[in-house]
């Protein structure tokens, strides 16, 4: 399911790109060659149109291009020298450059168009009592409460309110939060984010600030199993209540989740009720898990849910097909502006480069969104496209940014740059790219070795 789902989402974000610019070459009249996804050695190829187009797959899915007829690359006869694209004015070549990179910030604007006119299922945005002496509970928040904006932004839903005040973490400024208490009287509370540490927003940024959303109690009975985990290993079944962990008695779901947690590898005596027969006891090891420099149990078991109370706990958030565009378009610029935030944060320090991102880690999502369904995989995916439009602009020679970069110049000073000034260009660009790619390699392989 990882393999695939990654193979997938890369390659439909690698052809919408390069047909952006495959796209717009074609408007400008550039003769284009080849068509490629991926690098390296050709797995399928047909050659189509008047143009003799080769469509290539190739054996390495990680990138695609599109090559287009150019003096600097091979001879072009003379009748087809209007048809080069080192022949094309200055702003034709921008546009066929940036073209890729706003096909991918056009592809999530439709991915969240599509799910905004569909109805994202969200966690009503209700809170917890705060943590004991954490920001939230020195700004008077209290258990019961409603969150409804942030600074005026309208918030749906518990993602909504971890989206926004995220994005106001980076400033580390005051914002206004409006509520809406038990008693559905309006509130608003002033909360300072100035004490937050850059680790914070790294991490779990709500957690940090004290809040917690608001939880069903369940009772300890057990809904699913897992085919691999300890529960279903020890004789655990579905419908089975339990009632005691090592003799302490376990009245909610939340405490049998406590004491598995706190027992990575060591047994544990489970006293459970199967229908109308008590089980004495049942071993079971919970599975150690590691997380960072964390280590808990898990079983490998999710509770049995109430529809109509889980009913009363979520929120469909959806919006008309007129609306969804302008919330689409806001939605990409915003995370489009956030990445590029906090990819200048790592850049003076403020943010940890730990939280560079390579392949092994985006499959990873990439699985477990897909097993989430389709809904958490085209998020994943509008999120992957941004990042990859975002990626491409960045002013790097080799990415379609370090291109623009030379023709804004160009468009500046009215003569082309030097051929010298983009050797050596080539040269840092690919020297930066391979340090940014071993970085996130690195850090990918390191948070496979902790998991």
């Amino acid at each position: 399911m990882t393999v695939i789902a990654f193979v997938v989402a890369l390659s439909v974000l690698i052809v919408v790109h390069e047909f952006g610019h495959y796209w717009v070459a074609r408007r400008c009249n550039v003769k284009v060659l080849r068509f490629s996804v991926g690098f390296g050695k050709p797995v399928w190829s047909k050659t189509i149109g008047r143009d003799a187009t080769q469509w290539v797959i190739a054996a390495i899915p990680l990138g695609g291009y599109v090559k287009m007829l150019d003096e600097r690359e091979g001879e072009v006869g003379r009748h087809e020298l209007h048809r080069a694209f080192n022949r094309k004015p200055v702003w034709q070549r921008f546009a066929i450059v940036a073209a890729g990179p706003a096909a991918n910030f056009l592809a999530a604007i439709v991915l969240y168009w599509v799910l905004f006119v569909h109805g994202i299922p969200g966690l009503i945005p209700v809170l917890a009592e705060p943590a004991a002496g954490s920001m939230a509970a020195r700004a008077g928040f209290v258990a019961g409460e409603t969150v409804l904006d942030v600074d005026g932004a309208a918030v749906r839903s518990w993602q909504d309110f971890r989206w926004i005040m995220l994005q106001r973490a980076l400033d580390r400024q005051t914002v206004s939060v409006g509520l809406k208490t038990e008693q559905g009287t309006p509130v608003t509370r002033a909360l300072r984010l100035d004490e937050l540490a850059p680790r914070d927003v790294e991490g779990d940024v709500l957690g940090a600030l004290g809040f917690s959303r608001m939880r069903l109690v369940l009772p300890p009975v057990i809904g699913e199993l897992t085919g691999s985990g300890s529960a279903a290993r020890a004789g655990l079944q579905a419908g089975d209540r339990v009632l005691a962990i090592d003799g302490q008695p376990v009245e909610t779901w939340d405490l049998l989740v406590t004491s598995v947690r706190a027992a990575p590898g060591r047994t544990l005596q489970f006293r459970v009720k199967r229908g109308d027969v008590e089980i004495q006891s049942l071993a079971v090891t919970p599975d150690p898990i590691d997380e960072g420099e964390v280590k808990f149990g898990r079983i490998g078991a999710s509770p049995r849910m109430d529809p109509a109370a889980m009913k009363r706990m979520i929120a469909d958030v959806s919006y008309g097909p007129v609306e969804s565009v302008a919330k689409a378009a806001v939605k990409t610029w915003e995370t489009a502006i956030f990445s590029l935030r906090m990819l200048g944060k790592m850049i003076v320090g403020d943010v940890s480069l730990k939280n560079l991102s390579g392949p092994i880690t985006i499959a990873d999502y990439a699985g477990q969104s897909a097993q989430n369904g389709w809904i958490s995989y085209l998020l994943f995916l509008g999120l992957i496209s941004i990042s990859l439009g975002v990626l491409n602009l960045l002013p790097i020679p080799l990415l379609d940014g370090g291109h623009l970069m030379y023709y804004s110049v160009e468009i500046l000073t009215g003569k082309p740059v030097s051929e010298k000034v983009m050797e050596v260009g080539q040269q840092i660009g690919m020297a930066l790219l391979f340090a940014l790619m071993a970085f996130a390699l690195y850090n990918d392989i390191i948070r496979l070795i902790g998991s």
